[in-house]
C-alpha cells in the first residue's frame, strides 16, 4: 500500500524531525508524546488529564484548519501560512497559556474560512514547539487537550476568537469495550504488516496502550481516513461509540489492502520480474478497473479521438489516425512504441488541415498596401494585384465555375509559386511580409541558405528514432493555417553533396500540379499545399536546378536608381533609424543633396542595405552631440556628411577619367550578384614574341572571349588602321582589375578589343563611354544580359554613353525613365560601329597618314 495512503501527520512529524534535526529520543523526552515507543509510559508524560476544565479558559483564539482534524492526546505538526495565523500563534506565544482551539473547516478549499464554515466541535491544544522556516510560515507542534464547543464568536479580526465549552469525554467500563479496544489495535496491527513504510516503533508504542480513548485518538491520528469520518469520531460523546466507528473503518481499510494484495499478485504473474515500472502502472490500472475509475492512458485514448473527430482531416488521414489511436490503445504505456505513435497522433491532430485565412480580396486597399510597405517594384506589386483580381473574380463566379465539367486532368490550380531575384538589400524578404499583410494571410518564412539533406523538406521516417516532419509541415503547423504566405529563402543556396538533394525534394512542393498531395516522410499522409502562396528569394538563377527554376514565376528585382533610394531613405530608412536612436524628427534633416552624397560617395549597391547603415551612423554621431550638447538640431548637408562619416569611399567619374586617360584601358559594364558594375579592362604590350597572357581571376568563358577579341584585331589590323605587324616582337598582358573577384562570362568581348584597339592605335578610351557586348572572330556583336543592372551601374558611376548590343535594344524598356534621360545609348552591331564612338579622336599627325574608320553607330533619342 501506498504511503500517501496514510495520515499527513506521520509524514509531517518525520519531515519536522529531520529539518528540526532531531532524534526520536529527543522527541520522546518533550511532554507532548507519551514514552511509550520504548515499551515504558511515565507518568509525568501523560497528557493533561481531560476532566481538568478548570485549567482551560473559557475563551480562546481559533486557529482554523483545513483538511485535517486534531484529536485529545495526540500531537499533531501544523504548518502556519496566513498572515491572520501568524499573528494569532504569536499573541498566543507572547502569554503564559500557549492554549489554542483548533476547528476544521467544513470546506478545504475555503483559503480563510469564517465563523459560519467551521465545525462546531473542536479541539483545545497546547502549542509545545514553534519553528519559523525560510519561506514564511510557521511550523508548529501541538498536543490536544481535550474537546471544546464553540459557543459565541466574540471577534473576527484580525483573527478569530470564541467563546468555547469543555467537552467531557464519557468512558464506559466493561468487557466489551476492552474487546472493542484489543480488536481496533489488532487491526491496526495487521494493517501495518500490508504497508512495510509503517515503523515498527509506532505499531509497539499503539500496542502497549492499555487506555480505550487513548487508543481511539491515536489509532485515528495516524489512520488515513475521510475528513467527515474524522470529525464525527471527533463528535462523538461515548468512547464505545468511538471504538465501534473506528473499527468500522480499519475494517475497510483491511479489505481495500487485502484487495491490493490480490491485484498485486496477480499482476506480477503477468508481468516480466524486471520490469518494474511496467509492474506499478499495471498495479494501479487494476486498482482503478476494481474501483470502477478510467486510468489515464484510457483517458489520453479518448482525448484524442476527440481531436480527429474536431481535426477535419481527410479521409485518408482520418482512416490513419485510427488506424494507429487502435495500436496506441492496446499497447501499455511503458512500451518503446507507445511514445512513438503518441507523438505522430500529436503531430496529426496539430495540423490545420481546414483552417483557412480568408483573403482581403479589396484590390485598392492591397495596392495601398504595397505601397506603403515599398518604393517601386512595380513588377512585383502588378503580379500580387493580378492574383489578387483573379482570386476575386472566380469567387464572384464560383456557381458558374462549378457547373462546367471538372477536368481530372487539368484541374484548376489555386497558390501561385513566385520567386524574387535580386541583388542583397532590394527588399526581396520584407516584401513577403508586405504580400502577406495586403492579402490578410499569416506569414512565414524558412531559410533554405546551407541545407543539405532532403528530409530537412521531407521528414524522417518513423522507424528512425527523434524523427520529425521536415521543415514545411512543421511551419505550417505552427502557423496553424493552411494558405499562408510561405517564404523560402535564400532557394539559390542548397547544398547538393552526397548528403542530398533537397532541391529535388522541392520539387514536389513547388509543382502546382503535385503539391495538392504533398506527403512527408513522416505523416505518411498527404497534405495539401495547393492553397499556399510560395514565394522563393534568390541572389542568382543559375545555382537553383533547372527542374525547380521551371517550376517558379521568375521576378526580376534590379537595383534602385539614386532618386528611388532618395524615395526609400525618406519614406523608409530615415524614420527606422530616428527611431532605433531615439531621435526626433526635428533633431536631424537629411536633405536631397546629403542623402545624394552619402550614396554616391559611401555606398556602390544596388540595394540599400549600406545606405541605412550609413544614415544609422550619422543618426548615431548626431545624438552624441546632442548628449555632450554641442547641438540642437542638424542639417546634413555634403559637407556634413563628410564631416561625420570621413573621408569619401568611393569616386565615380573621376576615377574613370584617371584610369582611361592612357591609350590600352577601357570601361567595361559588369553583371554582378549584387547588381551591375564598372569594369575596367587594362591592356600593354611589351618587347617579346607574340605571348598574350591574361590575369585577373578571369574565368574560362573570359579568357576565350579574350582570345577572340586579340584574333579579331590581328585579322582585321590594316582595316582598322593598324599595323598588320604590330604582334610580330612583342608580348601582350591583359589584366581586370579587383584580382580577388572572380570574373567570368563573355560580355566584356567588345571593351577587351577596344582596350587593345586603344593600345596599339594609341589612342586612349572616352573616359565617358561604358560597352557591354560578346564579339565574334568575324567582330560581329552579340547580345547579353543584365542590361538594366549594368546601365544602372553606369548610370551610378557618372557614364554619359553607353554602348549595348543593336539585339539588346528592347531592353531599354525595363530601364526607369529619369536613368533613360540623363544617358545616351549607342546601339551597334559590330565592333567597327563602335571605334568612333568609345576612342577619342586621332591626332591630326597620324589622321593625314591612315584612313579614318567606318562607322554606323545608331543613335536611340532620349
Amino acid at each position: 500500500m501506498p504511503a500517501t495512503r496514510w495520515n499527513a501527520n506521520l509524514l509531517e512529524m518525520l519531515n519536522w524531525l529531520y529539518e528540526e534535526q532531531a532524534t526520536m529520543e529527543e522527541l520522546i523526552a518533550q511532554p507532548i508524546i507519551p514514552r511509550v515507543l520504548d515499551g515504558e509510559a511515565a507518568e509525568s508524560d501523560r497528557a493533561t488529564p481531560v476532566g481538568d476544565e478548570d485549567q482551560i479558559p473559557r475563551i480562546l483564539p481559533v486557529l482554523p484548519l483545513r483538511g485535517l482534524v486534531v484529536f485529545p492526546q495526540t500531537a499533531v505538526p501544523l504548518t502556519i501560512g496566513q498572515s491572520r495565523s501568524i499573528r494569532l500563534v504569536d499573541d498566543v506565544m507572547s502569554g503564559d497559556e500557549r492554549l489554542i482551539a483548533l476547528v476544521t473547516s467544513r470546506s478545504p478549499d475555503l483559503e480563510t474560512p469564517g465563523p459560519d464554515d467551521l465545525y462546531d466541535i473542536g479541539t483545545v491544544a497546547m502549542i509545545h514547539r514553534m519553528f519559523r522556516a525560510p519561506d514564511n510560515t510557521i511550523r508548529l507542534v501541538v498536543q490536544g487537550l481535550a474537546r471544546c464547543h464553540l459557543a459565541e464568536f466574540l471577534q473576527e479580526e484580525p483573527y478569530l476568537k470564541a467563546r468555547i465549552e469543555v467537552i467531557p469525554e464519557t468512558i464506559e467500563e466493561g468487557l466489551e469495550l476492552e474487546a472493542l479496544a484489543r480488536n481496533a489495535r489488532g487491526q491496526f496491527e495487521h494493517i501495518a504488516e500490508m504497508v512495510p513504510s509503517v515503523p515498527r516503533e509506532l505499531v509497539a508504542s499503539v500496542l502497549s496502550i492499555e487506555d480505550p480513548l487513548q487508543t481511539v485518538y491515536t489509532i485515528a491520528n495516524f489512520q488515513r481516513m475521510d475528513l467527515e469520518d474524522a470529525q464525527n469520531l471527533l463528535e462523538l460523546d461515548s468512547t464505545a461509540a468511538k471504538l465501534h466507528r473506528l473499527v468500522g473503518i480499519l475494517a475497510h481499510e483491511v479489505e481495500v489492502l487485502e484487495m491490493g494484495q490480490k491485484i498485486q499478485n496477480e499482476a506480477r504473474s503477468e508481468i516480466d520480474k524486471v520490469q518494474r515500472e511496467y509492474f506499478l502502472r499495471e498495479q494501479l490500472k487494476a486498482i482503478q478497473k476494481e474501483l470502477g475509475e478510467a486510468d489515464e492512458q484510457a483517458a489520453e485514448v479518448e482525448e484524442f479521438r476527440q481531436k480527429i473527430d474536431a481535426a477535419g482531416m481527410t479521409e485518408e488521414a482520418e482512416k490513419q489516425a485510427r488506424r494507429e489511436l487502435d495500436r496506441l490503445s492496446r499497447l501499455p504505456s511503458v512500451a518503446a512504441e507507445y511514445g512513438v505513435i503518441r507523438t505522430y497522433l500529436d503531430w496529426l491532430v496539430s495540423m490545420p488541415w481546414s483552417t483557412i485565412t480568408p483573403d482581403n480580396l479589396d484590390i485598392v486597399h492591397s495596392r495601398q498596401v504595397l505601397d506603403m510597405d515599398h518604393f517601386g517594384l512595380k513588377d512585383v506589386k502588378e503580379r500580387i494585384l493580378e492574383y489578387l483580381a483573379v482570386r476575386k473574380l472566380r469567387q464572384e463566379r464560383s456557381e458558374e465555375l462549378q457547373s462546367e465539367d471538372e477536368d481530372e486532368i487539368r484541374r484548376v490550380r489555386e497558390g501561385v509559386i513566385l520567386c524574387f531575384v535580386g541583388p542583397p538589400g532590394v527588399g526581396k524578404t520584407s516584401l513577403g511580409r508586405s504580400i502577406a499583410r495586403a492579402l490578410g494571410r499569416k506569414f512565414v518564412r524558412i531559410s533554405l541558405g546551407g541545407m543539405r539533406d532532403e528530409a530537412e523538406i521531407r521528414g524522417h521516417r518513423r522507424t528512425y528514432i527523434g524523427a520529425m516532419p521536415g521543415r514545411i509541415l512543421q511551419a505550417i503547423r505552427r502557423i496553424e493555417s493552411r494558405n499562408p504566405v510561405f517564404m523560402l529563402d535564400e532557394v539559390d543556396k542548397l547544398v547538393f553533396d552526397f548528403h542530398g538533394d533537397p532541391a529535388s525534394a522541392l520539387l514536389e512542393v513547388l509543382d502546382p500540379e503535385q503539391n495538392s498531395e504533398f506527403r512527408d516522410h513522416y505523416l505518411e499522409v498527404s497534405f495539401d499545399l495547393s492553397q499556399v502562396m510560395f514565394i522563393t528569394t534568390a541572389n542568382l538563377l543559375e545555382p537553383i536546378p533547372a527542374p525547380l527554376r521551371d517550376r517558379m514565376e521568375i521576378i526580376n528585382l534590379s537595383g534602385y536608381t539614386e532618386r528611388e533610394k532618395i524615395a526609400i531613405a525618406k519614406g523608409y530608412l530615415i524614420p527606422r533609424q530616428l527611431k532605433e536612436n531615439g531621435l526626433r524628427p526635428q533633431e536631424v534633416h537629411f536633405p536631397d543633396e546629403g542623402l545624394s552624397r552619402i550614396i554616391r560617395a559611401y555606398t556602390r549597391e544596388a540595394g540599400v542595405r549600406n545606405l541605412e547603415r550609413e544614415i544609422g551612423s550619422i543618426c548615431r554621431k548626431v545624438v552624441t552631440q546632442i548628449a555632450e550638447g554641442k547641438t540642437a538640431s542638424i542639417e546634413i548637408t555634403p559637407d556634413q556628411v563628410t564631416d561625420l562619416l570621413g573621408k569619401q569611399r568611393f569616386f565615380s567619374d573621376e576615377e574613370i577619367a584617371h584610369r582611361t586617360s592612357v591609350p590600352g584601358v577601357a570601361t567595361g559594364l559588369a553583371w554582378t550578384p549584387f547588381g551591375g558594375d564598372v569594369l575596367f579592362i587594362e591592356a600593354t604590350k611589351m618587347p617579346g614574341s607574340k605571348g598574350f597572357q591574361i590575369t585577373g581571376s578571369i574565368g574560362n568563358v573570359m579568357q576565350e572571349s579574350a582570345r577572340a577579341a586579340l584574333s579579331f584585331v590581328r585579322s582585321k589590323a590594316e582595316s582598322l588602321g593598324l599595323d598588320p605587324e604590330f604582334y610580330d616582337d612583342a608580348d601582350i598582358h591583359l589584366h581586370i582589375p579587383a584580382g580577388a573577384q572572380p570574373k567570368d562570362g563573355p560580355s566584356a568581348g567588345v571593351a577587351i578589343a577596344m582596350a587593345l584597339i586603344s593600345l596599339i592605335s594609341g589612342r586612349p578610351v572616352r573616359h565617358d563611354v561604358g560597352m557591354t557586348g560578346e564579339i565574334t572572330l568575324r567582330g560581329q556583336v552579340l547580345p547579353v544580359g543584365g542590361i538594366k543592372e549594368k546601365v544602372l551601374a553606369a548610370h551610378r558611376s557618372g557614364i554619359k554613353t553607353v554602348i549595348l548590343p543593336l539585339l539588346n535594344q528592347a531592353d531599354l524598356d525595363e530601364i526607369p525613365d529619369e536613368v533613360r534621360n540623363q544617358l545616351e545609348f549607342k546601339f551597334i552591331e559590330t565592333v567597327d560601329e563602335a571605334l568612333q564612338i568609345a576612342l577619342a579622336p586621332q591626332p591630326e599627325a597620324e589622321q593625314s597618314h591612315q584612313e579614318a574608320p567606318a562607322h554606323g553607330s545608331q543613335d536611340i533619342p532620349d
